[in-house]
């Protein structure tokens, strides 16, 4: 399971220790065993859950260097997606996950407290209402999320609980290029601007995945 593991973490320039690698083995076993009582994902199979939720979540070191960065907002986190794996490997990242299910943020709080990870912590709360809680406007340094919304809608979400000069990284698919062209002005009128999109292969697979560097220049309005 280890060797896999460190495999393809070196595919996208990743080293994990050993420490790092038990935390993302407990935290698979912990998946598995919770999926289900709580439907946490339809991706079980040690090796898919390692290239499609761990890989992928780590991905986003194609398009942002986290080392420096203070803090990190995983919006719509589900089973901990992207925001769990990114603290494994950042753990100088202060994390916030943040997910409308009660279920799922008491699934998130035994795996921070399984894994030992500190200065992370799950907010049991609804997406489109957080933005306006003043504990969290405006006062991460990146934002992330896996949801499946549009760009306009997460941006929304999502641009709210980012400071200026900081960044809002949406996963996306193929279709990003027709949400870039329609939704570009909403993303702005938020008080983003994109600066960058990379698309690719997830490694020896045909997952495609893109991600969206939004840059956050001005306050987002009330």
């Amino acid at each position: 399971m280890k060797e896999f593991l460190i495999d393809y973490a070196k595919k996208i320039h990743i080293n994990l220790s050993d420490e790092k690698c038990e935390q993302f083995i407990k935290y698979y076993k912990l998946l598995s065993e919770w999926n289900g009582k709580v439907n946490l994902t339809s991706i079980t199979d040690y090796n898919d859950v390692v290239i499609k939720h761990f890989i992928d979540s780590l991905s986003i070191v194609n398009i942002i260097d986290l080392n420096g960065l203070d803090s990190l907002a995983d919006v719509g986190s589900g089973a901990g997606f992207p925001g769990i794996p990114l603290k494994i490997v950042f753990p100088a990242l202060n994390v916030v996950l943040i997910d409308s299910l009660k279920k799922r943020v008491d699934f998130l709080n035994l795996v921070i407290k399984e894994l030992g990870l500190k200065d992370i912590k799950a907010v049991h709360a609804r997406a489109e209402e957080i933005g306006n809680d003043l504990r969290y406007r405006e006062s991460f340094d990146v934002c992330v999320t896996r949801a499946v919304s549009n760009l306009s809608v997460i941006s929304e979400y999502c641009l709210p609980l980012v400071k200026v000069g900081g960044c809002f990284v949406p996963y996306k698919s193929r279709e990003y290029k027709e949400e870039i062209f329609e939704y570009e002005m909403a993303v702005e009128e938020l008080g983003g601007a994109i600066d960058d999109v990379q698309e690719f292969y997830l490694p020896d697979t045909d997952f495609f995945r893109s991600l969206v560097l939004i840059f956050k220049d001005e306050e987002t309005p009330k």
